[in-house]
């Protein structure tokens, strides 16, 4: 089941039809404390994926995310922000809100489409240990990465970073998210850190460097499949 949460009933329909096309079960909330009541039942937790408008009454998408991600049956599940708020401050409040990715008003349906199919593809268990991208391999059982069969030398920060894109192929981190991903003990990580680490993984990673896409004012993605 996908949960829609906007204020806009002639956007809800024009959802809820591409949804019914894709044969994709839908529930909708027109009001934010409306939404927040059902993410807190114990349905919530079998949503496959919220889709949450910014501006909403009593409660915002933004408050609705960060809800949606402290709350341990839904904290997994993916979350797609539709915005008509489209300066990068703003998508990135929304991203480090909790938010995978985001769609700015008015969107192309081919294109909502497309994000609501990449963020169902993710969210489904993932079995394999190896994550391959042409020649690139990563075996997250052996925290290795290949290149042609050669290994690459990677640090830890990394090494992670790395996990973190492919494992999410597709999503923008703000480099604030990058920051926690990376974290650990008294080492202080910086946004200018990241770019550090960024550009190291990129050199490493020779023949598949621009594969890392920088956003603009926001952060990074590995390119999406």
């Amino acid at each position: 089941m996908i949960v829609i949460v906007e204020d806009d009933r002639e956007i809800c329909e024009m959802i809820e039809d591409l949804l019914v096309k894709a044969n994709l079960s839908s529930k909708f909330f027109f009001d934010g404390k409306e939404a927040l009541q059902f993410i807190k039942s114990d349905t919530a937790s079998s949503t496959r994926l919220f889709i949450l408008d910014r501006m909403l009454p009593h409660v915002t998408g933004t408050e609705l995310s960060q809800f949606i991600r402290n709350n341990k049956p839904t904290s997994k599940t993916p979350i797609l922000m539709v915005t008509a708020l489209s300066s990068p401050e703003q998508i990135i409040e929304g991203l480090d809100a909790g938010a995978d990715d985001y769609v700015t008003k008015p969107f192309d349906l081919s294109v909502f489409m497309a994000r609501v199919r990449s963020l169902l593809r993710r969210s489904e268990p993932v079995t394999n240990h190896h994550i391959t991208y042409e020649t690139l391999v990563i075996d997250t059982n052996q925290c290795a990465v290949t290149i042609d069969n050669i290994p690459v030398d990677l640090t830890v920060s990394e090494y992670k970073l790395l996990c973190c894109f492919f494992q999410t192929q597709g999503k923008v981190f703000t480099r604030n998210q990058l920051v926690t991903y990376i974290q650990e003990g008294p080492v202080h990580v910086t946004g200018r850190t990241i770019d550090t680490h960024i550009f190291g993984l990129r050199k490493k990673l020779g023949k598949y460097s621009d594969i890392i896409e920088t956003i603009r004012g926001i952060g990074y993605r590995v390119k999406g499949s």
